[in-house]
């Protein structure tokens, strides 16, 4: 398997399923701003959208997108359960939490990032966030992951998306139970290994 990535963009999330998958794959770099592999090959012959993760499996086909990536990764070591059974209550809810944080965090921070976002449209969408990460920092009350004991796939993927509140000036120490988390997953082999491999650490 290949995973295209850039380093701390959203594609951390399949890259820290992997390393918690224990999975074999190649890393290769497809930064975002410059769209050329490390050979020269222009990212867009591989992925006609430009953004990255994006999986290549032995077979030589492709997935795409963040969520359906890490949960075929999950599908791979059922025994790791980073994601429970499909047909489950329990998979729906992941991929409720899945989506929630593709939509409603991830797309949120992308206007932050953009220098041609007027100021006053990044205070609303700050404004937004904020809402979102209160509710999210209320829901780990009292669970060490998003869906309770077990580190999930969708566990990478807020750790990611809340990774760039710094960046973009979006306040979160005074989530408590968020802060917590965070160093929680930070902390684990997994993630620490992707991060390093990522240059993050």
């Amino acid at each position: 398997m290949k995973l295209y990535y850039s380093p701390g963009a959203c594609s951390l999330s399949p890259h820290i399923a992997l390393h918690e998958a224990g999975l074999a794959f190649e890393a290769v770099a497809a930064p975002t701003k410059t769209h050329k592999l490390p050979d020269g090959t222009d990212y867009y012959t591989i992925n006609p959208l430009g953004y990255v993760p994006l999986l290549e499996l032995d077979s030589g086909e492709r997935l795409r997108e963040g969520p359906a990536i890490v949960q075929y990764i999950a599908d791979q070591v059922p025994q790791k359960n980073l994601a429970p059974a499909n047909g489950t209550m329990a998979r729906y809810h992941l991929q409720e939490w899945l989506t929630f944080i593709g939509t409603e965090l991830h797309k949120g921070f992308g206007p932050l990032f953009n220098p041609a976002t007027p100021e006053d449209y990044k205070t609303m969408t700050k404004d937004r966030l904020a809402q979102r990460l209160k509710w999210v920092d209320s829901e780990l009350a009292g669970k060490p992951y998003l869906m309770g004991d077990t580190f999930t796939v969708a566990d990478g993927y807020l750790f990611t998306v809340t990774n760039w509140a710094p960046r973009v000036g979006v306040d979160i120490t005074g989530y408590a139970h968020l802060t917590a988390y965070r160093a929680r997953v930070g902390a684990r082999p997994g993630v620490q290994a992707a991060m390093k491999a990522e240059g993050l650490v």
